[in-house]
C-alpha cells in the first residue's frame, strides 16, 4: 500500500520542517497517535529511533522507527524496525517563497490484511492520512 499526502503552509518552510522532523509533535497532528518519544540521544541524525504509540482501526499500534535519511531541513524518512504495522514515511518541505510551502509525504507499507480487505484499508487509511495533513496545516497556521 502506498498513500500520499499534501498541503500548502502559510509558515517559512524551515519552520514546517523542524516541526516534522520531531517525531514528539505526531501527537498534536495526527488522529490516532498517543505518543511519541526519542530512545535515542543528541540531535536527529540517520540512525535516531524513537517509540510511537497510536491506534489504527481500533486496534493498538505500538512500533519502533528509524531516521533512515535526512536532508537537514528539507525532507526526512523514517521506517519502522519494530512493528506489527511496517511503514515508511518520508517528508519532504519546498519552499514556495514569501513564507509559504508546501509539505508532502509518501507513506508506504501497513498492516497484514486479508487480500479481499487491502483496497477498503487502502481507502480508509488514504482518508486518515489526508485528514491528518490539513490538520497539520491547520495547526501551524494557527
Amino acid at each position: 500500500m502506498e498513500l500520499t499526502a499534501s498541503v500548502e503552509i502559510s509558515r517559512p518552510a524551515t519552520d514546517v520542517f523542524a516541526y516534522l522532523a520531531e517525531p514528539r509533535n505526531n501527537p498534536l497532528w495526527q488522529k490516532g497517535m498517543k505518543r511519541c518519544e526519542w530512545i535515542t540521544d543528541g540531535p536527529i541524525a540517520v540512525g535516531s529511533q524513537y517509540r510511537q504509540e497510536a491506534s489504527f482501526l481500533g486496534r493498538s499500534v505500538v512500533s519502533l522507527f528509524e531516521v533512515v535519511e535526512l536532508a537537514e531541513g528539507t525532507s526526512i524518512t523514517f521506517e519502522t524496525i519494530e512493528s506489527t504495522f511496517p511503514i515508511k514515511v518520508r517528508r519532504w518541505v519546498e519552499d514556495r517563497g514569501v513564507g509559504t510551502c508546501l509539505v508532502s509525504a509518501v507513506i508506504g507499507g501497513g498492516p497484514r490484511v486479508p487480500r479481499f480487505l487491502e483496497g477498503l484499508v487502502g481507502k480508509i487509511a488514504q482518508r486518515s492520512v489526508t485528514a491528518d495533513y490539513e490538520r497539520l496545516g491547520a495547526a501551524l497556521v494557527a
